[in-house]
């Protein structure tokens, strides 16, 4: 045997921030379930909003449903559990790791392993999600868009949880929480069916609530999720120094609560506002300020005139 032959035959050396376990096919066929259905009902959605098929009660289900996932996401997932951008007492840590859940997203800690690997290498080899793995044209950009918006799921590959989120796997609480993952994707799917049940004491009102608060409104937050992924990392303007292609996208702030002031955030990631110029609306912020005011939230790292200017371009 040559010794080509023969480095051939060896398996390829370990990947340090991906789990030696990737994701088995049976979590693949359930990502493919869970991100095709409810992507099927947002396209059927603006039929059906014309008929009978939409009441007030779907709409506020839908409404606080997405409210309370989606700034389980911003608030919560990312500026709270991945980058520290405030401490949170225990309730609040606790709600916040389940309404993160609820979103469908990932689990509590891959889902922050995942996102610290993405800002360890941003838009870099190594980033789970960068539109600009297949090169700068507009052919490599165009399959990297699809690719940063929904494909890189469908990889087999699992981020290391020990090497990018060992201080969650630590932590009692939130490793229940990450373990009663699916328990909670029954929940926010369920829930909101019951609810519009019981408010409108019919099987129909159980139906139109399932369709609005659990398929719509999961797949909407999704897309607007993973916009931050893909848009916010080739379109917009940029107002802060960057060593990638962050960027900020205006007409994604409110679905987004905030996050698609993505310039600022990858320039200082740690800050708990990420529309601090004048006009850019940031719904998380204000909710992490109301959280510090009840005295649930403690050392928020606002940013400062002194630190953002620090960091303006030009």
């Amino acid at each position: 045997m040559t010794v080509v032959e023969d480095r051939a035959a060896q398996p390829p050396p370990p990947r340090p921030d991906l789990e030696p376990e990737p994701k088995s096919n049976f979590e693949r066929v359930l990502l493919v379930i869970f991100v095709a259905v409810p992507f099927l009902a947002l396209v059927a959605a603006v039929p059906m909003a014309w008929g009978s098929f939409l009441g007030w009660s779907d709409v506020v289900i839908a409404t606080v449903f997405y409210i309370f996932t989606g700034l389980g996401v911003t608030v919560g997932l990312h500026r709270y559990f991945t980058h520290g951008s405030f401490k949170a007492n225990r309730p609040l840590k606790i709600v916040l790791a389940i309404a993160g859940s609820m979103s469908l997203e990932m689990g509590v800690i891959d889902w922050v392993a995942t996102h610290r690997r993405h800002h360890k290498y941003s838009d870099k080899e190594g980033d789970p999600h960068s539109p600009w793995r297949f090169g700068n044209d507009w052919k490599a950009l165009t399959k990297g868009l699809l690719f940063a918006h929904i494909g890189w799921m469908f990889s087999s590959e699992r981020t290391n949880r020990e090497r990018f989120a060992k201080d969650l796997l630590n932590d009692k609480d939130v490793r229940r929480i990450h373990e009663a993952f699916p328990w909670l994707v029954f929940a926010s799917l369920v829930l909101p069916a019951v609810i519009g049940g019981l408010v409108t004491w019919s099987i129909t009102g159980a139906l139109t609530a399932f369709f609005w608060g659990s398929l719509v409104r999961i797949s909407l937050l999704h897309h607007v999720t993973w916009s931050i992924n893909s848009v916010c990392h080739v379109f917009g303007d940029e107002a802060f120094e960057v060593r990638d292609k962050s960027r900020n996208v205006w007409w994604l702030a409110i679905p987004s609560f905030g996050e698609s002031w993505h310039n600022l955030h990858h320039s200082d990631p740690t800050l708990a506002r990420h529309g601090a110029l004048k006009g850019q609306l940031d719904p998380s912020a204000r909710v992490i300020r109301w959280f510090e005011q009840a005295g649930w939230a403690t050392a928020v790292r606002w940013p400062t005139p002194e630190r953002l200017a620090a960091k303006r371009v030009g």
